[in-house]
Formats: C-alpha cells, sequence, structure tokens
C-alpha cells in the first residue's frame, strides 16, 4: 500500500471527485502501467500535483475512458518557438482570456507569453492566440509580498519590480484552468473563466505585507490612451482601460470584486499617489491593495468585463460568476470545454498523438472572441453602442481561417456560423468602408493581410444551406467588397494583374505583394462567381468568373512559377524562386506562393504542363534545400524543403497531388507533415497558429481530409493518422447523426490507402462531399505500407476544378 497524500485544496479535491477517481505518482510504477490510457489521460496540472493512493488492482481503468476530452489538451503547446499560442484559462470562444504575462514587447510576445521566459509579469484578461501581431493584455492583476513595488522590472534583477520568477514545474494548465508558483512571493496563483468574466485565487503565505497590483499601464504591444478607477466599496473597484496598438482606440470596461475588504490601498496616476482617493483618471494608472494575509489564506478576485460600459461590465459578472465559487466555476467551465472537444471522437493507441489532436481541436476554439455582452449589446465598428439578436464577434483572423478553420466550423459548429456572417455583415454597415472585415480585432480594422476572404467564407456557408442572415444584404456587402477591392484593385481589374517593381531588392519599401495579392483576389473573385451563381445572378457570374482566371496572367512557363510583372507587361528581371521578395509574395517566396489556385487546380497543372510535370514540381518543392535568399522576415517557417507549413499558403499544397491522379503521394506527405511538424510538446507548433488556422489543417489531416478549394464543398482525402475518428452532428442541423471514419490496419508504417467504403459502397474518388457528410454514414479505408498508384488515378475520380454547382 502507498502513502497517501490528502488532497491540500478544493480545486484538487473537486478535479479528484469529479474527473478521475484514482491518481498516482508516475514513476513508482512499471512501464506496462504507465504506458495505460488511463494514466495518460491525466492532465498536467494534476499530474504535477503529485498525487499517491491506491495499489493498482483498486484502479477503475473503464472509468477514464473519454469522459473526460478536457484531460488530453495542453495549452502550453506552442508557447515556445514560433507558435504564439498562451497557457492562460478561457472559456470557448471567450470574451476573456485569463493568462500569465511574461514580455510584452516584439513579435515573440504577441501572446504576452514565451515558454522560454523565467519571471511572470501578472495576469491580464485578454490575448490573442497565436497570431503574428502582438496586442491585447488588458487589466492586469499581480498578487505580491514585501516592499511594495509597482512598476513590472527587470527580468535580468531580480527584486528590481513587481514581476516574478516562476518554474514550469510549479506550473499547469488545462482547459478553462491555470495555476502557478509565483517563486518569488510564495504565492500561489489560480485562474478559471467565463465567457465575460476572470477569477483570480491567489494564495499567499503568512506576510504583513501582502499585496494585489492592478496595472493598467500594462499592454500587450499596446499603450494607454486613458484609463480610471474607481473604489466602489472596501472589496469592489470598477474602471476602463482605453488603448492603442495593432487595433485602435479599443476599450476595456471592469468591475472587480474580492472575497474579502482590503486593509489599505492607493491610487497611482501619471506617477503621481493619492491617498484616500475613490475615483483616479490618468494615462498611466496604476493601484494597489495591502492586506495582512495567514498562512494558506486565499484571496478570490472575481472580475467582469465588457467593452461598453461599467455597468455591462457588472451585469456579465453578476450573470456568470455570482458567487465566490472558483472550484465550481473550474468544473463548470471544463464541462463547457468537454462538451465541444467531444464533437470528435477519435481513437488511437498512441497517446502523444491524442494529446496533440485533442490541444490542436481545443486551440481552433479559442477565436474569434465573443464580443458583445451577456445582454446582446456591443461595441460596434462605428464606435457606437449596438444591440444584436446574434452572437456579436470579433477577433477574425481572416486571411488564415477561411482556408480550413471555417470549413471546418460548418461540420463541428455549425450552431456559431450564421453569427459569424452576421457579425461581419454588421461590421461591414458600421465601418462604411465598403468592405466586409479583413482582419477585425475589438470592432476595429487592423487590415492586415491581403484578399478580401470573407467572400469565400460566406460562400462556403450559403452553399451548405445556412441561411440565419439576410443574403440579400449579405450579397450586396460581398459585391461591394469585390467591386472596390483593396490595395492595387484598380489596375488588377485594368489589367488582370498588379504590376510589380524592380527597384525594392532589399524588402524595405514596396509591399505591394503583387503576385500573392492577384492570387488572392482571383481565388475571392471565383467565389464571389460562385455566390452569383448559386443566387441566380448570371451577370456578376459571368464577371467574377472571368476574373477568377487572372492567376494565368502572372504564371511564366520559362521558369514554372508565378513571377511578378511589370506595368509594361514584362516579368522582372531579376528571379530567384527562392527568393523572399516583399513586392510580389506575401510571406513567402515564389515556391510558397505559385500553387495557391484553390479554385482551378487542373487548370494549375495544364500551365505547369501536365500530371507528370506537376507531380515532378511538387515533389521537387518538398526535396528541394530549405534556404529562403534574402530573407528578412520571420514567418517562413516549418520547412520541409520549399514546403513552409508554419505559413499558410501551402497549407493545401499537398493536397494537390490528388488533382493529378496520385492520391498516393498525398498520403506520403500528409503522414510527413503530421508526424514531423506537430507534438504535444510546448514547441509542438512549427509557426503562429493563427487563431486556430494551423490546429485547423491538423485536426482535418489527421481524421483524413481537407478543404483545398475551402469554399467548393469538397473534402480531399488525405491519409488518416487515427485508427478511427466519430463526428458528432449538431442535431439542430445536421439531426444529431454521426459520419464515422475508420482506418483499417492503420500504422505508421501503413499510411496508404488501399481502398476505400462510403457507407458500404466501393469509394475509388480521391475526395467527397460536405452533403454525403453531413448525411452521416461510414467512410472506410483499408491501409497498407504500399501505395496503390490505381486508387484515384481515374480523372473521374479527381476532385472537382472551377466548379459553380
Amino acid at each position: 500500500m502507498l502513502a497517501v497524500r490528502r488532497l491540500t485544496s478544493p480545486i484538487e479535491s473537486i478535479l479528484f471527485v469529479k474527473l478521475f477517481p484514482i491518481f498516482v505518482i508516475p514513476d513508482l510504477f512499471t512501464p506496462t502501467v504507465m504506458n495505460s490510457p488511463c494514466l495518460k489521460k491525466l492532465p498536467a496540472c494534476l499530474r504535477s500535483l503529485g498525487f499517491a493512493l491506491l495499489p493498482l488492482a483498486a484502479l477503475p481503468w473503464q472509468s477514464c475512458a473519454c469522459a473526460d476530452p478536457a484531460a488530453d489538451a495542453l495549452p502550453i503547446v506552442g508557447t515556445a518557438g514560433t507558435g504564439h499560442t498562451y497557457p492562460g484559462a478561457v472559456y470557448p470562444f471567450g470574451m476573456v482570456q485569463l493568462g500569465p504575462d511574461t514580455g510584452t514587447d516584439g513579435w515573440e510576445h504577441c501572446s504576452g507569453y514565451k515558454y522560454e521566459d523565467a519571471t511572470i509579469l501578472g495576469f491580464s484578461h485578454t490575448h490573442l492566440s497565436g497570431t503574428g501581431c502582438p496586442d491585447l493584455g488588458d487589466i492586469l492583476f499581480q498578487p505580491t509580498t514585501g516592499p511594495l513595488r509597482l512598476e513590472p522590472g527587470d527580468p535580468g534583477k531580480p527584486g528590481s519590480g513587481y514581476r516574478s520568477a516562476f518554474s514550469h514545474n510549479q506550473e499547469s494548465s488545462s482547459p478553462g484552468y491555470y495555476r502557478v508558483l509565483l517563486k518569488d512571493y510564495g504565492i500561489t496563483a489560480e485562474l478559471t473563466a467565463t465567457a465575460h468574466a476572470g477569477f483570480h485565487k491567489y494564495t499567499f503565505p503568512p506576510s504583513d505585507q501582502a499585496h494585489i497590483i492592478l496595472d493598467l499601464a500594462h499592454g500587450i504591444g499596446s499603450h494607454p490612451e486613458d484609463a480610471a478607477l474607481i473604489k466602489t466599496d472596501d472589496r469592489t473597484i470598477c474602471g476602463y482601460r482605453r488603448s492603442s496598438g495593432w487595433a485602435q482606440n479599443k476599450t476595456f470596461y471592469f468591475v472587480a470584486r474580492f472575497s474579502r475588504a482590503f486593509d489599505s490601498y492607493g491610487f497611482v496616476a501619471d506617477g503621481a499617489e493619492t491617498t484616500g482617493a475613490y475615483f483616479v483618471k490618468g494615462g498611466q494608472l496604476k493601484a494597489h491593495f495591502d492586506f495582512k494575509s495567514k498562512a494558506g489564506e486565499a484571496v478570490l478576485v472575481r472580475v467582469g468585463l465588457s467593452p461598453v460600459s461599467v455597468e455591462e461590465a457588472r451585469k456579465n459578472l453578476d450573470a456568470e460568476i455570482p458567487r465566490e465559487d472558483f472550484d465550481g466555476t473550474v468544473a463548470s467551465t471544463r464541462a463547457e470545454w468537454n462538451r465541444l472537444l467531444g464533437t470528435i471522437e477519435i481513437e488511437t493507441p498512441d497517446a502523444s498523438l491524442r494529446r496533440t489532436f485533442t490541444t490542436a481541436l481545443y486551440h481552433l476554439m479559442l477565436a474569434p472572441h465573443l464580443y458583445n455582452d451577456a445582454d446582446g449589446t456591443y461595441q460596434g465598428a462605428d464606435g457606437q453602442v449596438h444591440k444584436a439578436d446574434f452572437q456579436y464577434y470579433s477577433t477574425f483572423s481572416v486571411w488564415d481561417q477561411f482556408r480550413a478553420w471555417h470549413p471546418l466550423m460548418t461540420i463541428i459548429q455549425p450552431g456559431r456560423v450564421n453569427d459569424f456572417i452576421n457579425s461581419m455583415l454588421v461590421f461591414y454597415q458600421q465601418h462604411n468602408q465598403h468592405a466586409l472585415p479583413i482582419w477585425p480585432l475589438c470592432s476595429n480594422e487592423t487590415g492586415c493581410m491581403p484578399g478580401y476572404h470573407a467572400l469565400p467564407i460566406i460562400t462556403d456557408a450559403y452553399a451548405k444551406g445556412f441561411r440565419g442572415f439576410d443574403v440579400g444584404k449579405v450579397y450586396d456587402a460581398m459585391r461591394d467588397t469585390a467591386i472596390t477591392g483593396r490595395g492595387g484593385h484598380d489596375d488588377y481589374v485594368a489589367r488582370g494583374y498588379i504590376p510589380t517593381v524592380e527597384t525594392d531588392h532589399d524588402n524595405t519599401g514596396d509591399y505591394r505583394q503583387s503576385v500573392s495579392v492577384t492570387l488572392d483576389y482571383a481565388f475571392d473573385d471565383w467565389s464571389m462567381a460562385r455566390m452569383a451563381h448559386l443566387l441566380g445572378k448570371k451577370e456578376d457570374e459571368a464577371l467574377f468568373l472571368k476574373r477568377a482566371s487572372n492567376y494565368r496572367n502572372l504564371f511564366d512557363p520559362a521558369t514554372g512559377f508565378m513571377r511578378g510583372k511589370t506595368a509594361a507587361g514584362a516579368f522582372i528581371g531579376k528571379f530567384d524562386p527562392k527568393w523572399w521578395y516583399r513586392p510580389d509574395y506575401t510571406e513567402a517566396n515564389a515556391w510558397q506562393s505559385s500553387f495557391f489556385v484553390p479554385q482551378d487546380p487542373r487548370g494549375l497543372i495544364q500551365l505547369m504542363g501536365g500530371d507528370q510535370a506537376f507531380i515532378d514540381k511538387i515533389d521537387r518543392m518538398f526535396s528541394e534545400d530549405s534556404e529562403i535568399h534574402n530573407y528578412g522576415g520571420v514567418d517562413i517557417t516549418g520547412l520541409i524543403g520549399q514546403y513552409a507549413h508554419g505559413n499558410e499558403p501551402v497549407h493545401h499544397v499537398a493536397y494537390l497531388y490528388n488533382y493529378a491522379g496520385a492520391p498516393y503521394k498525398t498520403q506520403e506527405r500528409i503522414r510527413q507533415v503530421m508526424t514531423t511538424l506537430y507534438n504535444d510538446k510546448p514547441d509542438g507548433l512549427c509557426g503562429n497558429d493563427d487563431c486556430g488556422q494551423m490546429s485547423a489543417w491538423y485536426v482535418l489531416s489527421a481524421i483524413g481530409f481537407y478543404p483545398v478549394n475551402p469554399a467548393d464543398g469538397n473534402y480531399v482525402i488525405g491519409s488518416p493518422l487515427v485508427n478511427k475518428a466519430v463526428i458528432h452532428l449538431d442535431p439542430r442541423y445536421y439531426g444529431g447523426k454521426t459520419f464515422t471514419i475508420i482506418a483499417r490496419d492503420n500504422s505508421p508504417a501503413n499510411k496508404f490507402i488501399q481502398s476505400a467504403t462510403l457507407n458500404g459502397q466501393p469509394l475509388t474518388r480521391s475526395y467527397f462531399t460536405h452533403a454525403e457528410l453531413v448525411k452521416g454514414g461510414e467512410l472506410v479505408f483499408r491501409m497498407g505500407p504500399n501505395p496503390n498508384k490505381e486508387w484515384g488515378k481515374d480523372p473521374t475520380s479527381r476532385p472537382p476544378s472551377m466548379m459553380l454547382q
């Protein structure tokens, strides 16, 4: 019998009782025991607590089976390297993302957290997940003991400010919950969140100088414009922080309630402390709330947020965290995560694969952010307060998410799709710039990234039967966006391409991205043509279908690449396909950009010389060396040859083999990408997650398919990494059916499809449709170690191209 460790906190007790009947210390047992599926389901936050309990014979193994999928999700994945994720506590798609900040400046701190850092500044309530630009970090709290310090200090000088050292060995995170020991103060910080509110639990050592600091000057890549604080009683404060950064002029109002009265407090406005004030306003605003703490005393702080007003923040807090029940809030948020993570169940003997998959599923449900209050009010793109009869979202990484994230949402989160489109429509109406949103953050248009990719998102949803929006108004907004266009659009319409320049060889000036933007516009125009076709608007269909072929204007048959062309119609003289050249390519080079013709892969194949030449071209892309010439950026990552999976323009490329009649090539490459560029470690993402697009690619690929054209409703087949996946379809939209994918004889060696059946009938096509998926059924693959070069080879078995139906 092993010694029993007492459960020392309510959070341990509630998770122990409700989620896991038995915990054991891993290193006390044999490898056979430790490889059991049940033990591998323990989340890192619980394993780190060091439980030791009953003998092995008493372990109820079967009780652990998939009842708690959140146990396999590891928020720490992607926090190292270039993933730019964060490990904080968040409710699915929530307005509040409560988590630790380790740094605020530079590309490496876009999310505010970098795994390699050694100190924590505090815990702020808003974060971006996996972006390449920093912002947010609003309303930061930090508990401390000892002499009061109101500056963050230097990370290289211990004790120089309120930041604290921490260790990953004393840190844990799981969906909706975060915990860390602040080593400088001996304080255990625990966090959880609801949709509109954050919940802090700080367990103090004995101290005559215990403090909780509030820093409204703090921000991640953003600076405060204005802030205010009001003390309403001896345990409640409220106020706001208005800031500008990547997104301009954004405001978060808040109400914070402490579980005990503070013994003293102080406000500091622009460097000057005020004593006994109840209200203070300024640009650089901070506060401290002081206590005498007993050993093990926990101070709870409940914080409601709103972009609209303090009163709305109070309503949000009252609606979602009305009581000081930290453990109950953890359990409630985890239950919601379990509900959403349970939409896709997988079977695999590989515990690491299971964790990688579930973590990806978790990451893709962190954004967009809910941006209306609990009663439906929200701040619109016009800066005015509105009230919606739908859920209003912001934080759409459109250039990234249109590729796979949005199509995946139509499968696993159809109840949000109409809200996404309504959010885009009212943004268009309120922003008054003749354009659907490009990269909206906090109801601001950042204008980041090229194209007008809201069009394929909307077309895909409409073609799949979503009608919870005003179709006429949405179509008018789409057409206005496509006609008005963005940078270089006049040239694009007049010439059929955007002209380049040959004078910016050091990449410091012109950033028109002529090739990438032309290709983006052409695909968006195809999406517009399909929407016009579905609505019977023949003139528009013809107009935009013609523009959808503009990609042909930049293909150079002499080199086989999409190249920059001058206004005079000549390709630029200096050319190297590995050359990172900002005037022509968006975060990429010619290798990574030339294949972006998802509307017409067959047309691209013809341009590149036919099936075998096309196959050879992609083979060469993967087999080239990985050197990027003239490189001065940060976005070309995750390289296999010149294939750069860490950035989105290539995400469909490995699936293009199917269009040339070589699905077995796709199967091999997809397995290579999944197994070498994703894992369940902190550096488990090879590039920015970009609000879930990197994760959406993995989720879809791991279960066996991908939307190469994200607006045509076809799913191109790859090679399932899992043995079985069951998609639980929403009963409100799809009748509660299931779509099951089975890979028989699947293994790392058996990665090639030998044959396939769909609902018991032979499937020789290398794709299937959304309509087939949502009817429910069973797709079965027989896998083997050698390629079946005949499966999917026939032209009639290849995915459609330039299809408007």
